[in-house]
């Protein structure tokens, strides 16, 4: 059985590393991507983002974590890792009582997509790993 996810979006929020107790680096981040179209129906502008949350591990979060930040376009490629208790996608109520989902990916590669003046490495500049997303709307991470 084989997976590939392959996602292209914006940092939601500045990564963070940690070590495990190995001295294994991981560095985390949301990530959104987003789909716009025109209702056929009533003519309005619509829009649908769906977010990620990207581990990265090793070398590679090292470097996500020195060169990305919040709004940092980057394509992830990786595995989706579903809720452990539900085999789906986890599943929060946001503040104002509306209904959410995220999706965790483990990434293999990122590879940054935004220029320097952007905020992150370099334009087509990769870390072996990845993750992409928008500016945030109150993911419980």
């Amino acid at each position: 059985m084989y997976q590939k996810i392959i996602v292209v979006g914006n940092l939601g929020r500045d990564p963070e590393m940690r070590y495990m107790p190995d001295g294994t680096a991981v560095t985390n981040f949301s990530m959104a991507t987003s789909q716009r179209w025109t209702d056929k129906a009533t003519g309005e502008p619509r829009e649908e983002t769906t977010w990620f949350r990207v581990a990265v591990w090793r070398k590679q979060a090292e470097t996500v974590n020195e060169y990305l930040s919040k709004g940092s376009k980057v394509l992830v490629e990786g595995r989706i890792k579903p809720d452990p208790n539900t085999g789906s996608p986890r599943v929060f109520t946001r503040q104002d009582g509306t209904v959410g989902a995220s999706f965790e990916i483990t990434a293999d590669t990122v590879r940054f997509l935004s220029s320097r003046d952007e905020g992150s490495f370099a334009e087509g500049g990769e870390a072996g790993g990845g993750a992409a997303a928008q500016e945030e709307d109150e993911i419980p991470f």
